[in-house]
């Protein structure tokens, strides 16, 4: 992860990160005696998943990302969709699969003004995939939706580039 901090914080003007840890969040629930549940490589988000997936990505992750950002001299803000009402998500409908507490974004999902005060500021937003529903309900959506969302908003306003990057692939 080192290494990707210090290319990212070499690239020039605004920029936003998004991460996910998926492995890492598996890891934890099966530490802590769950078993993770995916299905086509989403994960199933019940309860017990929610709150650990929360703590470990808007906690840990998260502030271990803004923590070496800021090492690199990159002013970050870790932020979770909830945050400043930033990223506003809805329940995914059960259809053939029930997801949980996973949430599905729109086009009037995110929170553009505020995320261009951000950068504005100077400021490097890093999002975590927990959210928000507005009816006090957290949800996980998949970091890579959340990136993709974020691109095609800012796109109105921005030159936009949209990298993802693996953990097991180069950016």
């Amino acid at each position: 992860m080192l290494e990707f901090l210090r290319l990212f914080s070499e690239v020039s003007g605004p920029k936003i990160l998004v991460h996910g840890g998926g492995k890492g969040a598996s890891e934890m629930t099966t530490n802590l005696g769950i078993a993770p549940q995916m299905v086509n490589g989403r994960r199933i988000t019940d309860a017990a998943t929610l709150d650990i997936v929360t703590m470990f990505y808007a906690g840990k992750t998260n502030k271990q990302v803004v923590a070496g950002l800021q090492k690199l001299g990159v002013n970050a803000l870790g932020l979770s969709g909830a945050d400043g009402n930033v990223i506003h998500a809805v329940k995914r409908s059960v259809r053939e699969i029930d997801y949980g507490f996973v949430g599905d974004l729109d086009e009037t999902s995110i929170n553009v003004r505020l995320i261009h005060q951000f950068l504005e500021l100077g400021l490097t937003p890093v999002f975590c995939p927990i959210n928000h529903d507005g009816h006090g309900q957290l949800l996980n959506t998949n970091a890579d939706t959340i990136a993709a969302s974020l691109a095609k908003a800012l796109s109105q306003q921005y030159a936009v580039e949209l990298h993802f990057c693996f953990e097991k692939t180069e950016c």
